[in-house]
């Protein structure tokens, strides 16, 4: 069985490869070293069995997570978020190499394409109509869509 703690920061994957792994953030005492304040000289234990892996806290000042929870001991199942402080990893185990998520890579984002209405009735930047006044007049569509629309004053914002 592959198990790995895959860095939700980019770094490179770990692999556990011993029934019995140390994290820490002491060099030569750890089986896992993660250079982080936050983390403890020996912040926890993982232990590899058939298909699983457990895990137990020791005594660390800033705790360990699974799935955003604080707790001190238990199993970790594919896809689980650990946390050893502020250090986070998603866990993959199996038979393969881990897949890549959405947060593991950049985000390849499309431009918006702006529909023509002529050069005269239009911003470059904001795409604003040539007769408005200000941008005062204007509501923004939503926080994704960054066209900005005539205001309505009869729609007023209910209390």
């Amino acid at each position: 069985m592959i198990a790995k703690l895959i860095p939700l920061d980019g770094s490179p994957p770990i692999a556990i490869t011993q029934d019995v792994t140390i994290v820490g953030r002491k060099r030569g005492l750890c089986d896992v070293y993660v250079d982080h304040s936050s983390v403890s000289k020996i912040h926890c234990v993982i232990a590899k069995t058939d298909g699983l892996l457990f895990f137990r806290d020791l005594g660390s000042t800033n705790g360990t997570k699974v799935n955003g929870q604080r707790v001190s001991r238990g199993a970790l199942l594919p896809g689980d978020e650990l946390y050893f402080a502020s250090v986070r990893y998603r866990i993959h185990l199996g038979p393969g190499e881990p897949d890549v998520g959405p947060h593991e890579h950049t985000e390849m984002l499309s431009a918006l394409k702006v529909p023509d209405i002529g050069e005269e009735t239009r911003s470059d930047e904001f795409n604003i109509p040539a007769n408005a006044e200000s941008s005062g007049e204007m509501d923004v569509a939503s926080d994704s869509d960054v066209r900005l629309l005539p205001h309505d004053s009869s729609a007023e914002a209910i209390s």
